[in-house]
């Protein structure tokens, strides 16, 4: 095996945002990524535990390092997510606002901290030109759990309880979450054969990977001709012949509203052609990887955002696209125009 690919992966690090700062975990530590589910609440939490979280048939504790840092805690929202962690001895959950992406740190561009110890949640920061990240010490979390019968800190029940959103529609939710994590891993417990196997398709828009559930793959063309109607949003790239039938080509990038870092003009960009019952659209993409099989994750339900998980595969990050929402959404489906963007044009 390349030396080369063994040190990146050793360097390889997810990282993302909680409030004003950045932060990064060693990859080989990452278990999974989850949306924020409903936490179990004992009458006291040590050792500024925010919650606690049934895994894989463990109870494992949640926590927020800004409790760890002394910074101000904003209360949690839908979008908050939770990478569970693991050690040799200990499994855990850390709250974040965002996930960014996963990085290969240059070494060279890693500054220990003068005075840190192994008792030190932040352990060295990895500094280029754009940003600072404070790489977290995971063994610190871990000892800090380990210890907890011996700490005479505790939180209150209710004020933990409080950061969490509270409204109907959002308690509903975040244990709908939960029931899905308790339902996957019981149905994995009693037998390998029913917890499925989807089939998805990979891909590229810039450089971060993305992926679609097969079942709403009709064709992939890597080389395509859309023709531009005028009158139509940003994001309908035209239209395109497929063997008679015009087909609406959505521009995936600008549709999601991220930045475009390769132009459509250098090149022809391959399409997916999609459909969800009558409603057909070709996606343009910037790059057709693969398809690969996956354990199935359980949608939750009443989901209104274009994505519906994020996952770590041969250590890279992809997220998975919530096609229903894409396909049906309004902006689509209605125009001013009722040109490329009208879906009654399409068999």
């Amino acid at each position: 095996m390349n030396n080369n690919y063994i040190e990146q992966k050793k360097n390889s690090h997810l990282y993302f945002q909680i409030g004003d700062y950045k932060y990064a975990i060693n990859t080989t530590n990452v278990l999974e990524i989850i949306k924020l589910p409903a936490l179990d609440y004992p009458q006291k939490l040590p050792n500024k535990v925010v919650g606690l979280l049934k895994y894989n048939n463990f109870v494992i504790n949640v926590v927020d390092i800004r409790f760890y840092l002394n910074l101000k805690v904003k209360p949690y929202t839908l979008h908050n997510e939770l990478i569970i962690v693991k050690t040799d001895e200990v499994i855990f959950g850390i709250i974040t606002d965002k996930i960014i992406g996963i990085k290969a740190f240059d070494t060279s561009m890693i500054d220990s901290l003068p005075y840190a110890d192994n008792t030190m949640i932040i352990e060295s920061l990895y500094k280029n030109e754009m940003e600072t990240i404070s790489i977290i010490n995971i063994y610190a979390i871990e000892q800090i759990l380990k210890n907890h019968e011996t700490s005479t800190e505790t939180f209150n029940e209710a004020d933990i309880a409080n950061l969490m959103p509270n409204d109907k529609n959002s308690k509903l939710i975040l244990t709908k979450r939960a029931e899905s994590l308790t339902k996957k891993f019981a149905l994995n417990f009693l037998s390998t054969n029913l917890y499925a196997k989807d089939k998805y398709i990979s891909f590229n828009l810039n450089n971060d990977y993305y992926c679609i559930a097969i079942n709403y793959v009709k064709e992939v063309l890597k080389d395509t001709s859309v023709t531009k109607v005028p009158g139509t949003p940003d994001f309908i790239e035209g239209i395109m012949n497929l063997r008679g039938d015009y087909i609406t080509v959505l521009n995936l990038k600008k549709f999601l509203n991220l930045q475009s870092e390769i132009s459509s003009e250098e090149k022809k960009n391959p399409v997916i052609i999609i459909k969800d019952n009558d409603m057909k659209i070709a996606l343009l993409i910037d790059k057709i990887n693969e398809l690969f099989d996956f354990q199935e994750i359980e949608p939750e339900t009443n989901n209104d955002s274009y994505f519906l998980n994020k996952f770590i595969r041969d250590n890279s990050l992809y997220t998975l696209l919530n096609i229903e929402k894409i396909v049906n959404d309004k902006k689509i489906v209605v125009t001013d125009k009722g040109l490329a963007a009208d879906q009654h044009q399409i068999e």
